[in-house]
């Protein structure tokens, strides 16, 4: 996952344009996007359009639904669960529990829709409340559905009445900061994939670029997009270089070569083990990526 492409579940338009932006993902969204008096059609259209897209090769498809103090989770579930989604983002997710919640939902529908069990995975926002910054490694072993951890700086600026979310100078001020940190930290606890948050101002390709440049750099493998114009942007950030793969192989090998040892030497440089994790990661990385033409 490294491209996440949200699209309104209730335009067919905007889906049939998002479906065919090159994302790894498409984000269905029923929640903000979404006018409260729509909720109803648009589970209907999301529903269809996703059954008719299954017949057709194309990405992974997930859906975020209302989050689970609204009351609206379950008609959400109810309504998108048989159109057989590969997962289910879950918005302001407070800690673990509230995944393991949405999992022992979806383990009833899989079973009332004939789909294997643990067949819709699980991406929780958890940054976008107080406590779900706060709660952020209670995520590691919280269900083997869990496909990665994201998080969102504009629901909890509403949250704790921040201003905005940036300085002056475009940078996330400290405690957004600290949300994004959390985000990689237990991500990489949980061992699942850390996904960055969106940037809303898609006219801004090189602020944006560059976004998508240190995240890659700090941890992230995926970030989200509002708009499919910032999708090559995040797939080029995210695909290792053909050099990264090649100096990663280099690495590899020449560890298996001299019998797994904890050191190897390679044209005069040191590498211990954990430079052999972070080899077999990028290796890992890059065969799941399309790479781009």
């Amino acid at each position: 996952m490294r491209s996440l492409l949200f699209v309104p579940g209730d335009s067919e338009r905007k889906l049939e344009k998002g479906f065919g932006a090159g994302a790894d993902v498409v984000i269905v969204d029923l929640e903000d996007s979404v006018a409260g008096t729509n909720k109803v059609a648009a589970r209907a259209t999301a529903a269809g359009f996703i059954s008719n897209r299954r017949r057709r090769a194309g990405p992974a498809v997930y859906v975020r639904v209302n989050d689970l103090s609204t009351g609206l989770t379950d008609d959400d579930l109810a309504a998108l669960v048989p159109a057989k989604p590969d997962g289910i983002m879950l918005p302001k997710s407070n800690n673990g529990q509230d995944v393991q919640q949405l999992a022992a939902k979806l383990r009833v529908l899989e079973a009332e829709n004939g789909l294997p069990d643990g067949a819709t995975r699980i991406l929780p926002i958890i940054t976008e409340t107080a406590a779900g910054v706060l709660a952020a490694a209670s995520y590691t072993g919280a269900s083997a559905r869990l496909a990665g951890l994201t998080w969102g700086a504009e629901d909890l600026s509403a949250a704790i009445g921040a201003r905005t979310a940036r300085d002056e100078n475009g940078r996330y001020t400290d405690v957004f900061r600290l949300a994004r940190s959390m985000t990689i930290l237990a991500a990489g606890a949980a061992e699942v994939a850390a996904i960055d948050t969106v940037f809303p101002d898609f006219r801004d390709m090189a602020a944006f670029e560059k976004e998508c440049r240190e995240a890659e750099r700090d941890g992230f493998t995926g970030k989200m997009a509002i708009h499919p114009a910032q999708v090559p942007v995040i797939n080029a950030a995210f695909t290792p270089s053909d050099q990264a793969v090649e100096r990663a192989q280099a690495i590899v090998d020449a560890f298996a070569a001299a019998g797994n040892p904890g050191v190897v030497g390679i044209d005069g440089k040191m590498y211990d083990r954990p430079h052999l994790r972070l080899a077999e990661r990028l290796l890992a990385r890059a065969k799941a990526a399309v790479r781009p033409a």
